[in-house]
């Protein structure tokens, strides 16, 4: 039991129903053509029959005309042997005929029965294509579903391998910034020919620093606001110094001293 149940599910599996009826309508139509052979056969024989009987009639007759010529003659023996030998052969067509009702009736149960196939096959063979068609229909609606939820054998394959392709470039990317961050933290070498150790390394970053640090104080010269804190020295009315005096403001000329 076990085995068989195995082995039902196994061809379950592998079974395509339009091959399976397809193999039913072959062997349909082997059986129709046997019928109609057997049809044929029938045919053959009871038109068999029906020339042996035209041939003892033939001879039948052959045998009355010569009993008849014989008692003409005044041959009376001649007459009753040929009437004797006619005696046979009306046994024998009767027996034919007989033959030949037999084979009539089973040619025409044949002939139905064939008729009754014919009808059967071309039924069959409405159904079957109209069920071919529905399982096809069927099959290419389950495809598509399972492609739109992504649970068909192809879907899945597409997704594992897109799912692969994403692991494997956000491992790169994870590599690519563990080993920049390795570089600048000058853990490795860089063998493209800019080698530096961490002491110049440290050097560059005070001197970027550094170089940050005198644009800044640049730039906030420019929009007045130094070092110092305080507002821009007045030009034209001078500064009070401590003993209540203005200090007007020389101005510079080339060639003068200070």
């Amino acid at each position: 039991m076990i085995f068989k149940s195995k082995a039902t599910k196994a061809l379950d599996s592998v079974e395509d129903p339009r091959e399976t009826l397809d193999y039913s309508y072959q062997k349909q139509l082997e059986l129709l053509q046997k019928v109609r052979r057997g049809v044929a056969d029938v045919a053959t024989s009871r038109k068999r029959v029906e020339l042996q009987v035209q041939q003892l009639e033939q001879q039948s007759g052959k045998l009355d005309n010569q009993s008849r010529a014989a008692l003409t003659q005044g041959r009376e023996d001649l007459a009753r042997e040929a009437l004797t030998r006619k005696s046979g052969l009306q046994s024998q067509i009767d027996g034919l005929r007989q033959q030949h009702e037999q084979l009539q009736g089973e040619e025409q149960k044949l002939t139905l029965a064939a008729q009754r196939l014919q009808a059967k096959v071309d039924s069959f063979r409405t159904r079957k294509e109209t069920i071919k068609a529905t399982y096809t229909a069927a099959q290419a609606q389950t495809q598509i579903s399972e492609a739109f939820s992504g649970i068909s054998e192809e879907m899945g394959d597409v997704g594992m391998a897109v799912q692969r392709a994403e692991d494997k470039t956000a491992e790169m990317q994870a590599r690519a910034g563990a080993v920049d961050e390795l570089l600048a933290s000058g853990a490795l070498d860089d063998v493209t020919g800019t080698q530096k150790d961490d002491i110049q390394a440290e050097l560059d970053r005070m001197a970027s620093s550094s170089g940050v640090e005198l644009e800044l104080e640049r730039m906030k010269q420019e929009i007045g606001q130094g070092s110092g804190g305080g507002s821009a020295p007045q030009i034209e009315g001078g500064d009070t110094n401590a003993s209540g005096q203005n200090n007007q403001v020389q101005p510079y000329r080339q060639g003068e001293g200070a």
